[in-house]
C-alpha cells in the first residue's frame, strides 16, 4: 500500500514539473513575441516612411533602391510570421511541413548575412552543395534556426576571419555544418551553450542557440556543438529526410 501511494505520489510531482516547465516556456515566449512585435511595427512604419521620401527622387534613383526595399519588406514579414507562431514552438505540431531544397535554404540565408559579414571582414562560404533528395520541412523556422547558428559564429569571430557552411548528405538524412576561427567555446561550458539566456559574448542574448536547438529537435534533427581540431568552434545540424512521428 506504501510503496502504491508512493508511486503515485511520484507520477503526480513528476506531471506537475513538466506541467510548470510548459507553462514557464509558454510565459516567456509571449514575452519574447511581444518584445519581438514592438521594435516590427516601428521598423514597418519607418520602411512605409522611407518609401515616401524616396518616391521624392528621380526615376534611376528609386528604381536603385527598389530591389533593396522588397528585402526589406520580405524580410520583415518572414520575421511577422515567425513571431505569429512562435508560442507554438515548443512543440513539434506547430511545424508548417512541405517539401524543401536544403541547398538553396542554405544558400539564402548566407545571402541574407553576407553584407554582415563583408562589414565585419569575414569571408562566409557554402562548401560541399549536395541538392540530393527534398527534406519535408518548415522553411520559415528552418531559415531562422540555420540564420541563429550563423550569426552566433559571425558575433564569436567579431572581425577578419572565416565561417564556413558545409551541406553534405548521411544515410537517412543531411547534415549542415557552421564552422568558425573563432575563439571556440570553452570546454566547461559546452553542456550550457543551448540553455536560454546563455552567452559568452556581449552582443548575445543568449536566446539565438536556444531558438535554433528547439527548431531542430522539433524536426527531429540534432543541433550539436564542439572545438574541432584547431582553432573555432563548429555547430552540426543533423536533419532526418523523414519528419519524426508525432506523438
Amino acid at each position: 500500500m506504501d510503496n502504491t501511494l508512493a508511486s503515485v505520489l511520484d507520477n503526480d510531482e513528476k506531471r506537475m514539473a513538466v506541467a510548470e516547465k510548459r507553462d514557464l516556456l509558454e510565459r516567456l515566449l509571449a514575452r519574447l513575441a511581444h518584445e519581438i512585435r514592438n521594435p516590427l511595427s516601428s521598423l514597418d512604419i519607418h520602411v512605409q516612411l522611407l518609401e515616401e521620401d524616396l518616391g521624392q527622387l528621380s526615376s534611376p534613383a528609386r528604381e536603385s533602391v527598389n530591389g533593396r526595399l522588397e528585402i526589406i519588406h520580405g524580410e520583415l514579414h518572414r520575421l511577422e510570421s515567425i513571431v505569429e507562431n512562435f508560442l507554438r514552438l515548443a512543440g513539434p505540431s506547430a511545424l508548417d511541413l512541405e517539401p524543401v531544397e536544403l541547398d538553396k535554404l542554405v544558400h539564402h540565408v548566407c545571402d541574407l548575412l553576407r553584407a554582415e559579414a563583408r562589414a565585419r571582414q569575414i569571408d562566409l562560404q557554402v562548401l560541399g552543395e549536395t541538392p540530393g533528395p527534398r527534406l519535408l520541412a518548415d522553411p520559415v523556422r528552418l531559415t531562422q534556426a540555420l540564420m541563429n547558428v550563423i550569426i552566433n559564429a559571425l558575433q564569436a569571430v567579431e572581425r577578419a576571419g572565416r565561417i564556413e557552411v558545409t551541406l553534405a548528405a548521411e544515410p537517412g538524412a543531411i547534415r549542415i555544418e557552421v564552422r568558425d576561427n573563432g575563439p571556440g567555446i570553452p570546454e566547461e561550458r559546452l553542456a550550457a551553450i543551448f540553455d536560454p539566456y546563455f552567452t559568452t559574448k556581449p552582443e548575445g542574448t543568449g536566446l539565438g542557440l536556444w531558438i535554433a536547438h528547439k527548431i531542430v529537435t522539433a524536426h527531429g534533427g540534432k543541433l550539436q556543438a564542439d572545438n574541432p581540431p584547431g582553432r573555432g568552434a563548429r555547430f552540426a545540424i543533423r536533419l532526418p529526410l523523414e519528419p519524426a512521428p508525432r506523438p
